[in-house]
């Protein structure tokens, strides 16, 4: 996509938002929330997908991760990003970038949300085995939660929350072997964006008070349950998130059980910076890989992605960072 054709997009979005209102008011407290716009964030979905699927050491990787870094710039953050190179288990290396956003970054009192941007190497879930070896789109499992994000981070740029805000898009989230007849030299590990950062934070010894994984939450009638580690380590950002759902009347998309544990960006930032973090993550017990029929597959495209889950997760989000302190 040429840069001329994001900045008619950009302005065609921003032009749709003026048309919405911009805030909505909590009778309870007083506190006016920004209204997520999920046409936005749809449009920020669709937009990452058309790269094409978002593997390093692609060109699409990079037109991608300039896209992100460049969005954030443009609704007010300032951006690090953060480039290395790393090393699958066959040894062959991949160029990745970590990007984060920082709102009001003198704020001592910070809350920190994360996503992966990058998309799987290899569809070896597809019920096809001629496309175990194809990249997927991703539009799901990733793309609509930095998308989710990146409306997140629009509404910061105008109504600043009482807390810093860091957004964080961690690469090569999607790298791990999960199927055992996949070719060998497709080997590598999961996390290794989200490790590497927590290892080696854009800020010293960087903290916050919590942090908020989006990961796969985009779908049609995705339900988010209560994950395992998320419990473990940050009972009361749980609770919080969860009542937020509630009071904003998106209690159907979050599921008051206790879920799965799922090895995720999450579980690194816990280990390695000891920031109490939960995962917001679709999970669906009944389905055959717990993730959706069209997890890790070439059916996670477009057709997957939904306005409605993402407005119920973002205003969910949105809600929870209006009334921290």
């Amino acid at each position: 996509m040429s840069k001329k054709l994001l900045l008619i997009i950009s302005v065609l979005l921003m032009g749709c938002a003026c048309k919405q209102p911009t805030k909505t008011q909590d009778v309870s407290s007083g506190i006016d929330v920004p209204v997520f716009n999920a046409d936005s964030a749809y449009q920020y979905t669709a937009n990452q997908v058309s790269f094409g699927p978002r593997v390093p050491n692609t060109p699409a990787h990079v037109a991608c991760g300039n896209y992100l870094a460049d969005a954030l710039r443009r609704f007010g953050a300032e951006v690090i990003e953060q480039e290395t190179t790393l090393s699958l288990l066959d040894n062959t290396p991949i160029q990745i970038k970590n990007i984060i956003g920082s709102f009001q970054p003198e704020n001592k009192n910070r809350v920190l949300l994360f996503a992966h941007w990058d998309s799987r190497p290899y569809a070896d879930n597809d019920p096809n085995p001629d496309n175990h070896n194809k990249p997927i789109d991703g539009a799901n499992d990733g793309a609509g939660a930095c998308a989710a994000l990146l409306e997140i981070a629009r509404q910061t740029g105008i109504k600043q929350p009482a807390v810093g805000i860091d957004i964080i898009f961690f690469d090569a989230e999607d790298w791990g072997v999960s199927n055992p007849n996949i070719a060998s030299r497709h080997y590598g590990q999961w996390c290794m964006g989200s490790k590497y950062w927590a290892q080696n934070p854009h800020i010293p010894n960087y903290t916050a008070k919590y942090g908020i994984l989006l990961d796969m939450v985009s779908a049609p009638g995705a339900q988010f349950y209560k994950e395992y580690t998320s419990v473990s380590n940050a009972p009361h950002v749980v609770k919080k998130v969860w009542e937020a759902a509630r009071a904003t009347g998106y209690d159907s998309y979050f599921v008051n059980e206790n879920g799965q544990q799922i090895e995720d960006d999450h579980a690194q930032v816990i280990k390695y910076r000891n920031i109490p973090c939960i995962d917001i993550i679709q999970y669906d017990s009944l389905g055959s890989s717990g993730f959706g029929a069209y997890w890790h597959t070439l059916d996670d495209n477009m057709n997957n992605v939904s306005k409605e889950t993402l407005q119920a997760v973002g205003q969910t989000v949105l809600y929870v960072l209006h009334h921290e302190k």
